[in-house]
């Protein structure tokens, strides 16, 4: 187990600001000032807002990006496919405490923003479809527990947290789970004829219930048994079921580690993993995932891009909260997974560029400059040890983002040791990937203001936030240390922006 004693003191402190943030609306604490605007005044207030947040140029165009204020966390929660509609909601924070808002889309690019009703002490969870067919979200009530809530009309509008609530079972000094489960971020399901449930934490437990209403008990670990490399007692977080393929795949975070997945079978009312992967590898960045099905059988996760690994703000800009691109999931032939970007993202593109045959030897300019664009890229490997793409190059190499294969530690890396000259958090984030004989490295790269994904030969995925200081740091290059290699193709397209601001 990692550092124990460190994490026991970080979920203490996380349970204690939740919970001061659910009771700040308390009659016995100072009320928020209220200010009475007329309509002129809303409409200057709105449109300065939208004036400034236009002009940050670090927001994100068409990552998902909050659309005001702070979300920390801003875990994407109740992700579900509804009436030919994609539904997110996702964690923000204000006088009332944790909320959650809501968005829709037909496309996952542009979103329609609806009501926020989920309110006061929302925290994470996940959104099903209960047995009279309604849309039901199971989440964590701060300062309660675990908790239901039920849809009341077709927009998902509306909802009523459940009477019952919260569904945490009663555990007394004896019972086989007292003291041993320090729950939160439940993860609910149907299944026959009962409603089950994970509640994530330390040592994650599934309860079952016949009714959303209970008696809700304990039924033991969620882990049958431990996966190699990873211990049994690391939290499970954010937890997320599903039948993937043939195969079942429990996607969480650990605290520590990030995002993660395991991949096994659910059966006997415990999971049996046989494989475990991380999606964030030198820090915990890539955090907190949530996924859906849709109407077309893709199974589509997003995750929380942290501004900071220490749950820090990037400055005080007044604005937090941006969503990694949507990935489509999938298992190939051999049970490793697959992640591609959902083909919805082409409609984004603009003023294609194709560059071919490009020998690589040290640093090649190339003449695309943006800092809003995706690249497609073919390599050959020659005989190089490290090749790949630099991105968000200043003229003079001052700041640079390096994104490459590693052939000696057989890892998909992105360096941001150089990608700022004022911002401090500086890593390489490297995930395993090996290139097999003779094959090609194919990067997707999507470059978004201070965000940097890239998918290789669509096996692997990594996410870096990036802060560049220069406005002149549009610059793309290729390079290749170790030896030769050879770009075969290379397509690049402006982005346009698909956040309304």
């Amino acid at each position: 187990m990692r550092c124990p004693l460190i994490w026991k003191i970080f979920f203490g402190l996380l349970l204690i600001v939740a919970t001061l943030y659910s009771q700040t609306a308390r009659a016995d604490r100072p009320q928020p000032v209220t200010v009475k605007l007329t309509p002129k005044q809303e409409a200057a207030a709105a449109r300065a807002l939208r004036e400034r947040l236009l002009a940050d140029p670090h927001r994100p165009g068409y990552h998902f990006v909050i659309p005001e204020g702070t979300g920390m966390p801003f875990d994407p929660n109740g992700a579900i496919f509804w009436n030919g509609r994609y539904h997110l909601f996702y964690i923000f924070q204000d006088e009332r405490g944790h909320n959650w808002g809501h968005v829709s889309s037909t496309d996952l690019c542009h979103w329609r923003h609806h009501p926020t009703k989920l309110v006061s002490g929302m925290f994470s969870g996940n959104c099903f479809v209960n047995k009279d067919g309604v849309p039901t979200m199971c989440y964590h009530q701060v300062g309660q527990g675990n908790a239901m809530a039920i849809a009341l009309d077709e927009n998902l509008d509306d909802w009523k947290k459940i009477e019952s609530n919260p569904i945490t079972p009663e555990t007394k000094p004896g019972d086989a789970h007292h003291g041993k489960y320090q729950s939160w971020d439940p993860f609910g399901w149907v299944e026959g004829e009962n409603y089950y449930a994970i509640f994530g934490g330390k040592r994650a437990a599934i309860a079952r219930a016949p009714s959303l209403d209970g008696p809700w008990e304990y039924r033991g670990d969620l882990l049958a048994r431990p996966a190699e490399g990873v211990d049994l007692n690391e939290d499970i977080s954010c937890a997320d079921l599903f039948k993937l393929d043939g195969q079942h795949v429990l996607l969480c975070i650990s605290h520590e580690l990030g995002a993660r997945y395991y991949l096994g079978q659910w059966r006997d009312e415990q999971f049996y993993p046989t494989h475990h992967e991380q999606m964030s590898w030198v820090d915990n960045s890539f955090f907190a995932p949530e996924s859906l099905l849709d109407d077309r059988d893709r199974r589509i996760m997003w995750a929380w891009a942290k501004d900071r690994p220490d749950f820090s703000l990037k400055d005080d800009r007044h604005w937090s909260g941006t969503m990694s691109l949507p990935r489509v999931l999938s298992l190939a032939e051999d049970g490793t997974m697959r992640m591609q970007v959902p083909q919805e993202f082409e409609q984004l593109r603009y003023k294609e560029k194709k560059i071919e045959n490009i020998d690589v030897d040290g640093e090649v300019n190339l003449d695309l400059h943006s800092d809003s664009m995706e690249l497609r890229v073919t390599m050959d490997p020659g005989t190089a040890k490290q090749f790949g793409v630099k991105v968000r190059c200043s003229p003079d190499g001052e700041e640079e983002t390096l994104i490459y294969y590693d052939a000696e530690e057989k890892k998909l890396k992105i360096d941001t040791t150089k990608s700022s000259l004022t911002d401090k958090t500086k890593t390489v984030e490297g995930g395993p990937f090996e290139l097999n004989e003779e094959e090609l490295l194919t990067l997707r790269i999507f470059v978004d203001k201070s965000i940097v994904e890239v998918f290789a030969n669509d096996r692997q995925a990594v996410m870096r936030r990036i802060y560049p200081s220069r406005g002149d740091s549009v610059d793309v290059k290729l390079f290749a240390q170790g030896g030769t290699s050879k770009a075969k193709l290379i397509e690049a397209w402006e982005m346009m922006p698909s956040n309304p601001h």
